[in-house]
């Protein structure tokens, strides 16, 4: 299969999203992951509307009301660009395999780590030096886009569940 950084920039105009996706795209060819990933976040708040922007961050009552083109269309393209293995429906597919269990999310998504001192189990930081992965080849299926769990898992839940992804229809294949 040919690279994810050598195709062709997608034509944003074939999305029906009513964002502009160019920088998404521009970042996603290009492998910046950790770009794309907070562009992602950025794009959910605009797509939340006036309050979210304003706040800046999304509540999980918002998420379920994301227009469902729009996130569809960040949806393709996160899947396109890393070979079907980060995006929210990817994230789905995880999260019921694994009943639903955050942990167990988290664990099998790579959001947890061991910590040096104590050697238990938590959770990685994004604040400071990030400790998730942003290339396809070392991140687990699943760890991108990052959702922040700092409010509780509701918006996380919220986002796999979104009508959006009951349906086929909301696929689209780039060239």
């Amino acid at each position: 299969a040919e690279p994810a950084a050598a195709r062709p920039a997608v034509d944003v105009a074939a999305c029906a999203a009513s964002l502009d996706l160019a920088p998404l795209v521009e970042q996603l060819r290009t492998g910046d992951f950790r770009a794309a990933d907070q562009t992602t976040r950025d794009a959910l708040i605009a797509m939340a509307g006036g309050a979210a922007t304003e706040r800046g961050y999304v509540y999980w009552t918002e998420a379920r009301k994301l227009p469902a083109a729009d996130l569809a269309a960040v949806e393709s393209l996160w899947l396109h660009y890393s070979d079907g293995k980060f995006g929210y429906t990817v994230q789905k597919d995880v999260w019921r395999r694994q009943k639903g269990v955050f942990d167990k999310f988290c664990d099998r998504v790579g959001w947890t780590t061991v910590d040096e001192a104590t050697g238990a189990p938590r959770k990685r930081r994004w604040f400071g030096d990030s400790e998730f992965f942003y290339t396809v080849d070392e991140a687990p299926k699943g760890h991108l886009p990052l959702t922040s769990a700092l409010r509780g898992t509701q918006l996380l839940k919220a986002l796999l569940s979104h009508e959006v992804w009951e349906t086929d229809g909301w696929q689209s294949e780039f060239p």
